[in-house]
């Protein structure tokens, strides 16, 4: 088995994983009890979608994936600074 191969291999196993996680926190989003758990939940979304636009850009060997996981995490980091600042104080903009 060459290196190749395995890199190719590790990665298919990891966007199955990232794609389950995925799936998990798309659960807790639907059915999370409080606002603050699916806040949470949104925030590990987004870092698995980040997660699996890395892995697909390491396993085509492209470099516009690792742009578009960056243009996530940038977003992604917002919108849970303005998620929780909206349920701490109940508005966003002062």
């Amino acid at each position: 088995m060459t290196t190749v191969t395995l890199l190719v291999w590790a990665a298919t196993y990891a966007q199955g994983a990232l794609a389950l996680a995925g799936c998990l926190a798309m659960l807790r989003i639907l059915i999370g009890p409080r606002a603050q758990d699916r806040v949470l939940a949104v925030d590990a979304f987004y870092i698995i979608a980040m997660l699996l636009f890395v892995v697909t850009g390491m396993k085509l060997g492209t470099p516009f994936f690792f742009e578009a996981a960056l243009v996530i995490g940038i977003c992604g980091f917002v919108g849970t600074v303005a998620l929780g600042k909206f349920l701490l104080r109940g508005e966003v903009i002062e």
